[in-house]
């Protein structure tokens, strides 16, 4: 079983609005969703809650995380902010996987998974994180790729071509998502886009717990 890191603030640092509809007392269903978040697969997950008398399968653990809705608080104000995009396996198919980090912080800002990149896309993405945090003052890192530029240009914000540096920031919360997909064969599988994106959203509100 994998060494778990540990969430900052207890219990107390997510509600969930959907208790009332569960059989499951609420204290175990945090430990549930916090545990797999932390780092633990469902099986394990399930496994620790079945020593402390909860016996509950995998798919109940699942999705206890979909409800919780769990996501990066909003209203950050950073001075810069490093945005990319990786390659998410969905079944058969990939997915392109945006994220904003703020370099100052590695604090998760804002992420959204995509059939495909480009300047549309792009736009949207900021678009949206913009509707979330204070960015309009800050510095957008960015690697050479034309569609994170044009995005950039339309909205008004100032970038810089970054290849190393602050924009690194990024690169290891993709390291730690490509860790955790890989606990998963690396590849969504029998999931939908919706359902990966609400799993994904979810593990950025726990990274940003653990820094």
């Amino acid at each position: 079983m994998p060494e778990i890191a540990r969430l900052n603030g207890g219990s107390d640092c997510f509600e969930l609005d959907f208790v009332e509809r569960e059989a499951t007392p609420e204290p175990a269903m945090k430990l549930g969703i916090r545990l797999h978040l932390a780092g633990l697969s469902l099986s394990d997950t399930v496994s620790i809650l079945d020593r402390l008398g909860v016996d509950r399968c995998r798919t109940t653990v699942h999705n206890w995380v979909q409800k919780a809705d769990l996501q990066p608080r909003r209203g950050a104000n950073p001075d810069h902010v490093a945005v990319d995009e990786t390659v998410i396996q969905l079944n058969d198919r990939r997915y392109w996987l945006y994220a904003a980090v703020d370099p100052a912080t590695n604090r998760l800002l804002h992420i959204k998974l995509s059939p495909t990149r480009n300047s549309a896309i792009s736009s949207m993405f900021l678009s949206e994180l913009r509707e979330k945090h204070q960015v309009d003052n800050a510095v957008f890192l960015v690697d050479g790729a034309p569609w994170l530029h044009a995005a950039c240009h339309r909205h008004g914000l100032r970038f810089q071509h970054v290849t190393h540096g602050n924009r690194n920031s990024v690169e290891r919360v993709f390291r730690e998502v490509k860790r955790r997909t890989n606990q998963f064969s690396n590849c969504f599988s029998h999931a939908e886009a919706d359902t990966v994106e609400n799993w994904l959203q979810a593990l950025a509100f726990a990274w940003n717990q653990l820094i």
